[in-house]
Formats: structure tokens, C-alpha cells, sequence
């Protein structure tokens, strides 16, 4: 960079749920890393999740702030403090968050427009930043929380309608177009997917042809994970995308890490205390993401399963399902983390269970030596997470991609079990029909044995997680895809400053 005036400008704008901010901050962080000057655009409770760390990049030198905004609570019908879908109890509430987001499209058009950033990097759930970064003359980027295979699995359902051709919602059939033969059923395809939908379909009408007129697409992923799918993806499809993930391994500090997301119920130092207590593989990590909520008849599954499956674990425990009998408003906080009684005190004494409530610091727990297995909801993070640390998985999706993303664990990469989960549902505050303790106990079992089947999951996921630690290296595929990406970004600029068309 010759020169301060060479410095490129990119403008981040995250959506407010925790797996879209946390990858995309991550990102941010590994473009000011990069040389790049950085704005991300955000809320202000939000904001202060990440305070810490972006702070710390300031004193670091690097170029990265924070433009706060507002946001409508009051307008939108919510409780101040709700900016996030994690805050959301309800789909109700959920709905009146989306329009609140909404709201904020005036403001944020604003700053885009006063700050004329040289490239404009947004969730993809934002469409409109597509005419916005037209109307700039500046390349849109859009951010995909997902991998590869997700959006190829997405597009060859969109394409060949296999769905159509079964008799039941529960026959299995093949996806066509694939590398892989992957199978599926329609029960565990979106809605959106199988038919009209009055609330999403317009929507994702309009994020397929804001992804088509952008500069191209962002991928928290890496190369040696995909490739097929990479390759695939931008032959099919003709859409630009580059891969620089797992962004999470950009992050090598450990208490940096343990400022991503929300703050910890339970202090670090006592979790990997707990852990370093237990032999190497022999604790089972049990979580669900931020926004999964279960009923207390399922939630006794699950805890009978983990006692009956005789393996150590960690289990965060996220807030009741409330089922619309119950007044919200008079359930108090102990209720909100139900659990069978006295089940959290036996655990203590037995020392064979730790109980979390809230927000974990995965990172760090999965990277500990002690932990042999994942129990997941199959989000994209966690699953990134789960393979950097190693670790082979038990799948349980419930909602979004998640059901695609377990195909990829169980028939591509096959470093994983599925529990048994065969219903997709809209909203993670949904409730699930029952998965038995049978089911759960039986697929623990198996990741955590040591059976031939398990030992291959093992070293599959050492395999990838090695993988994964290159790709983000000096001259890794993601490292270079990174330094790719900075100069194409730099082309569009003087492209754009010559008149030139692109």
C-alpha cells in the first residue's frame, strides 16, 4: 500500500442472530487484519458483545470501528434489549424482530451513502445493499452462513424438484445433479422448499436475485473440506465466491476467543478445571445452538439418554420450550432451565455430567483433550468448530440448513451419526416430534465407543481438522483466496475510478 488514500474501505453489515454476527465479525477482523480499513455496521446491544475484541484490534493498530445505530424496539413492538433472534421466546416475537430489522434500512443507507465505503459486505439476508451497492458503483459482497454444500444441495432441489417424484414424506430419494450420492426425505426439506410460502417465499425469491447481481459470495469454509462442492458450486452456478474460513481459526488468543458471543454462565477456568479431570475422548459435548428450545418431555430424553450412554459430558442447557398454555410473563427464571429434579445435583456428586446454562465458550471446550464427541444441531459454526478441534459428531438438525449440513457429516465426509431427527420445522422455538432416549443413547454410543466404525470417525475428523489449521497458514487456500479476493476488490475500485465496465 503506497499510500492512505490506497486504502480500501469495506463496510460490513451482519444480521442480528448469533451465527450470522459471530463468522461475519470474525471476518471483519480477518479483513483489518489484512491491511483493510473496516466499518461494521450494528446495534448498539450488539455492539457491546464484541466491544472487547474490536477494541482490542484498535490497540493492535489495525483499522476497524464500529457505527452504532439505534435500534426500533419500541416501534417494532418489542421489549427494550431484543435485538437479537436469539431474544426472540416466540415466532411472534421473531416477526416483530424481522420488522424492526426493516426499520433500520433507512438509517443504514445513510451511513452506506455518506461513507461511500470502496466495497459493501453484507449478510445475504440484506438484499436491498444489492441496488445500494449498484447506485455506489461499488462490488457487493454477500455472506453466506452456510458451506458449499449447502448451496448445491440448494440449488439441485431448486432445479430437478426430486421431491415431487415420492409417494411419502418419508421415502428416501436421491438428490440429482451431486457429486456424492446424497439422499434425503421430503420431511427434512424446508418448507419454502415444498410449496409457496406466505411469510419466506418472496423473500428468498429476492435473496436469490440479490445473490445473482452481486460481486459474488463470501464463504466461512475452506477448500480441502468441499471441494467438490466448491468446484461445483461456481461451475453450475457461475457465481464468484471465495473461501476463507474457518474464520474462527484466524482468532489465536485464547481469552479473544472467549470474547466472541455472549458471556459464559460458567467461567472458563472451572469448565476446562472439570475437563482436565477426565482422560483423553472421554467427554461428550452436548449443544444446541442459541435459538433450539425443547420441551421438558424432551429435554428428560435427552438427560436420560447421556446417564443411560455411561459417558462423561458437558451439556449446555438453552431456556423451556413455553407452550402456549403457560403464562410467559409468571415463569420464573429456574423454570426457564428446566431440568429433571435434583438431575443438576446428582451429576455434581457423581462428577460424571457438567451442566451449562446459557452461552458456553465452545471454542475452547471442544479444542480440550478430554472431549472424544459432538452432540450438535448441525449449525455451520459449530460444525466448523466441531472440526477444527477434531472431534467426530452426533447430528441432530431441527430447523434452516441444518438438515443438508448432515448429509455433509454422515454420507460425504462420514465422520458423524445422526440421532435420528426426521422433521424439519420453521422456527427453532417450534417444538420437534419426540426423538426416543434409544435413538440418542444408541448413536452416543456409537461416536464414543471403540468400535472400528468409531476409530475411522476419529481419524477423519483428525484429518480434516489438520486440514483446516493449513488452509488459514501462510500460503493455505484460504490465505490465498483471502489475498485473491483483496485484489479483486482493488480491480473493481480502479476499474470503476478508469470508467471501465466490469
Amino acid at each position: 500500500m503506497d499510500s492512505e488514500e490506497k486504502q480500501l474501505h469495506v463496510m460490513f453489515l451482519p444480521y442480528m442472530a448469533p451465527g450470522h454476527m459471530m463468522p461475519m465479525l470474525d471476518m471483519a477482523r480477518l479483513f483489518t487484519a489484512n491491511g483493510l480499513r473496516v466499518t461494521v455496521i450494528i446495534t448498539t446491544m450488539n455492539a457491546a458483545q464484541f466491544k472487547n475484541a474490536i477494541d482490542w484490534d484498535i490497540k493492535s493498530g489495525r483499522q476497524i470501528s464500529l457505527a452504532t445505530l439505534r435500534f426500533p424496539s419500541k416501534e417494532a413492538g418489542l421489549p427494550e434489549g431484543c435485538e437479537n433472534l436469539s431474544s426472540t421466546a416466540t415466532p411472534e416475537m421473531a416477526l416483530k424482530l424481522f420488522h424492526g430489522i426493516e426499520l433500520l434500512q433507512p438509517q443504514i443507507k445513510m451511513i452506506l451513502q455518506k461513507h461511500r465505503p470502496d466495497c459493501i459486505a453484507s449478510d445475504y439476508l440484506f438484499p436491498w445493499t444489492t441496488d445500494v451497492a449498484i447506485e455506489l458503483g461499488i462490488p457487493r459482497l454477500a455472506f453466506s452462513g452456510s458451506g458449499f454444500f449447502n448451496l448445491c444441495v440448494s440449488n439441485s432441489i431448486d432445479c430437478y424438484q426430486p421431491h415431487n417424484n415420492v409417494t411419502s414424506d418419508t421415502e428416501p430419494f436421491v438428490i440429482p445433479g451431486l457429486p456424492d450420492k446424497v439422499t434425503i426425505t421430503r420431511s427434512q426439506l424446508p418448507d419454502i422448499v415444498k410449496g409457496r410460502n406466505e411469510v419466506f417465499s418472496a423473500l428468498f425469491d429476492k435473496l436469490k436475485e440479490a445473490e445473482r447481481k452481486s460481486f459474488g459470495v463470501l464463504m466461512n469454509s475452506y477448500y480441502e473440506l468441499e471441494p467438490a462442492y466448491a468446484d461445483h458450486f461456481r461451475k453450475v452456478t457461475g457465481i464468484k465466491a471465495w473461501h476463507l474460513g474457518p474464520v474462527s481459526q484466524f482468532i489465536r488468543n485464547a481469552d479473544d476467543r472467549l470474547e466472541r458471543g455472549d458471556r459464559a454462565s460458567l467461567c472458563k477456568h472451572s469448565c476446562l478445571h472439570w475437563l482436565d479431570s477426565k482422560k483423553p475422548k472421554s467427554v461428550l459435548y452436548i449443544c444446541f445452538g442459541s435459538l433450539a428450545r425443547f420441551s421438558k418431555t424432551q429435554i428428560s430424553e435427552i438427560a436420560t439418554a447421556l446417564e443411560d450412554s455411561r459417558h462423561s459430558f458437558i451439556w449446555t442447557v438453552g431456556k423451556l420450550l413455553k407452550s402456549d398454555n403457560e403464562d410467559n410473563n409468571n415463569l420464573d427464571q429456574q423454570q426457564d432451565w428446566w431440568l429433571p429434579e435434583e438431575y443438576e445435583d446428582k451429576l455434581t456428586k457423581s462428577g460424571k455430567g457438567l451442566i451449562i446454562k446459557g452461552w458456553a465458550p465452545q471454542v475452547l471446550i471442544l479444542e480440550h483433550p478430554a472431549i472424544g464427541g459432538f452432540l450438535t444441531h448441525c449449525g455451520w459454526n459449530s460444525i466448523l468448530e466441531g472440526i477444527c478441534a477434531g472431534v467426530p459428531m452426533v447430528t441432530w438438525p431441527i430447523f434452516a440448513e441444518q438438515f443438508y449440513n448432515e448429509k455433509l457429516i454422515t454420507q460425504v465426509l462420514k465422520f458423524g451419526m445422526p440421532v435420528g431427527n426426521e422433521t424439519w420445522k420453521v422456527w427453532a422455538t417450534e417444538e420437534s416430534p419426540l426423538v426416543s432416549r434409544i435413538k440418542i443413547e444408541k448413536a452416543v454410543r456409537i461416536v464414543m465407543g471403540d468400535t472400528d466404525e468409531a476409530m475411522d470417525m476419529r481419524k477423519q475428523a483428525s484429518r480434516l481438522a489438520a486440514f483446516a489449521k493449513m488452509a488459514v497458514e501462510e500460503g493455505g487456500s484460504s490465505y490465498n483466496d483471502m489475498k485473491v479476493l483483496i485484489e479483486d476488490i482493488r480491480t473493481y475500485k480502479y476499474a470503476t475510478e478508469r470508467g471501465e465496465s466490469r
